[in-house]
């Protein structure tokens, strides 16, 4: 490095890229491919996976995973939600950690850990880098960095820099986190009858009906993986159901087994997954059985996650939800007993966050075009 670049200015240059990065993406997987690319001229490492999650659940909504990650990325779900470990992506978000490393967090003994041994040494990993990826207290996702164990340990200037990059990161996947882009081809209707994936306890399919396989198709299609392959969305709330009920699992969150994946497509709603261990439902091995529902979202649960993406207020909040009801100006004000002045300052407020001008759009935009 030139000793006129000071960490300071290679600092602002790599915000500068990922700002570029995330005005240029045209989806959330392409953001997270572009992103890892242009880390690597900044932070040396060998394999990397970046996962937008559910800000509410913590439940992967999607994962970009390159150089040879994609082949243990279903282990590395599985140690998640189903084992206890060290540096545990909820752990690290509940804690408020911004960054941590597998050799930090085993104090130089890597062994220590169960993910360690059972997943990344085998694949021929040493360190891991850990960042939740974290705006304005929300969770947006999970950049996770990996080392080859013949490579140094990941350094305080690396962790110092990721964990300075990590906000405006966070709020380029929350920006385009509402980039589903689907094929021509594959076009939900609103209307159509929920979706019903039937899989094993191991997460092997053993039936569906038409819809699941249409939605499988779509978030398939986005992860960029074949059609043998499960995406991060359907094993991740499978994993919190398993991690929930079945005796003995371990698990660290009462959240359920449940997320919302937004869509940008008008030809797309945003869709609800749903998962559930079925009663009585076990295979000719005793294997329990697991159900996946995937339905368009409903307004409730949409608005919270539309809440988080357009960082509404508690008080801008209330104010959707009362209009998505249809409540009139005279009718919010004397609910929320304000002024019907202070109404208009908060829908004004509201329009410019969420790029509208009149509250039919708004409504069209956060209820009526996904019902």
């Amino acid at each position: 490095m030139n000793a006129q670049y000071t960490p300071l200015a290679q600092l602002k240059d790599a915000r500068q890229q990922i700002i570029r990065l995330g005005e240029t993406a045209p989806s959330s997987q392409a953001y997270k491919h572009s992103l890892i690319d242009r880390l690597r001229t900044q932070v040396s490492f060998d394999a990397a996976c970046c996962t937008s999650v559910d800000p509410h659940t913590l439940l992967s909504t999607g994962a970009f995973t390159e150089s040879g990650v994609g082949d243990i990325h279903y282990k590395l779900l599985e140690y998640e939600y189903l084992h206890n470990d060290v540096m545990k992506y909820d752990q690290l978000v509940r804690e408020g950690q911004s960054i941590a490393s597998l050799n930090g967090a085993t104090e130089g003994e890597p062994g220590r850990s169960a993910r360690y041994r059972d997943v990344l040494q085998p694949a021929g990993f040493g360190d891991e880098l850990r960042i939740p990826l974290m705006y304005k207290g929300s969770c947006w996702g999970f950049l996770t960095l990996f080392r080859h164990h013949t490579k140094p340990v990941f350094s305080e200037e690396d962790q110092q820099l990721l964990e300075a990059l990590a906000p405006s990161i966070a709020y380029h996947l929350r920006q385009a986190s509402v980039g589903l882009s689907p094929d021509p081809g594959i076009i939900m209707e609103n209307d159509m009858e929920p979706g019903v994936l039937v899989l094993s306890g191991k997460l092997e399919p053993i039936s569906s009906n038409p819809t699941a396989d249409q939605w499988l198709n779509l978030l398939r299609q986005q992860e960029g993986i074949d059609e043998s392959s499960l995406p991060a969305p359907v094993r991740a709330v499978c994993f919190r159901a398993l991690s929930t009920a079945l005796p003995g699992a371990f698990t660290t969150s009462a959240s359920p087994a449940k997320l919302c994946i937004p869509s940008a497509d008008a030809g797309t709603p945003w869709v609800t997954l749903r998962a559930t261990l079925l009663q009585g439902g076990q295979g000719s091995n005793g294997e329990h059985q697991l159900a996946v529902w995937f339905e368009p979202a409903k307004a409730s649960e949409m608005l919270p996650l539309m809440a988080e993406m357009y960082a509404w207020s508690e008080r801008e909040r209330q104010i959707v939800r009362l209009i998505v009801q249809g409540l009139s100006t005279r009718e919010l004000a004397s609910a929320l007993h304000i002024s019907a002045y202070t109404v208009q300052d908060h829908l004004k407020a509201i329009f410019l966050k969420t790029d509208v001008s009149s509250r039919r759009e708004l409504v069209w935009k956060v209820y009526s075009r996904f019902n």
